[in-house]
C-alpha cells in the first residue's frame, strides 16, 4: 500500500511561487509515475503534470512553462515547483501515484492519493 503525503501549499500572491512536496512510502517509488492533479471549489479534479520512472514529463497547457514537476528517488518524493502563480491556480491540489511506465493524464487511471494541499493565490 503506497501513502502519500503532501505539503507546501499556502497563500501567496500573484505572480509569486511555491514548492508543493509529495512524501511516498510502502512501495518502490521509483516504478511508479507520479502525477499532480488539482481540484478548485465547484470544478472537477484537473491534471496538472505527471513523471515518469525515467523522468519524462507531460504538463497541462495552463501550467506549461510556470511549473516544473520532478522526482528524487534518494528521498522517495516528487516536486512541484510553481512559479508566476494566477488567482486562477487557487485549488488544493493532490499528489498521486500508479504503477505504470507511461504518462497518465487521467485521474481515474491513479491508483493512489494524498490527502491534499491548498494552494490560495491572491489577486
Amino acid at each position: 500500500q503506497v501513502r502519500l503525503v503532501e505539503s507546501g501549499g499556502g497563500l501567496v500572491q500573484t505572480g509569486g511561487s511555491l514548492r508543493l512536496s509529495c512524501a511516498a512510502s510502502g512501495g518502490t517509488f521509483s516504478r511508479y509515475t507520479m502525477g499532480w492533479f488539482r481540484q478548485a471549489p465547484g470544478k472537477e479534479r484537473e491534471f496538472v503534470a505527471a513523471i515518469t520512472s525515467g523522468r519524462s514529463t507531460n504538463y497541462a497547457d495552463s501550467v506549461a512553462g510556470r511549473f516544473t514537476i520532478s522526482r528524487d528517488s534518494a528521498q522517495n518524493t516528487v516536486y512541484l515547483q510553481m512559479n508566476s502563480l494566477k488567482p486562477d491556480d487557487t485549488a488544493v491540489y493532490y499528489c498521486a501515484a500508479v504503477f505504470t511506465g507511461g504518462l497518465i493524464t487521467r485521474a481515474t487511471s491513479y491508483n493512489y492519493w494524498g490527502q491534499g494541499t491548498q494552494v490560495t493565490v491572491s489577486s
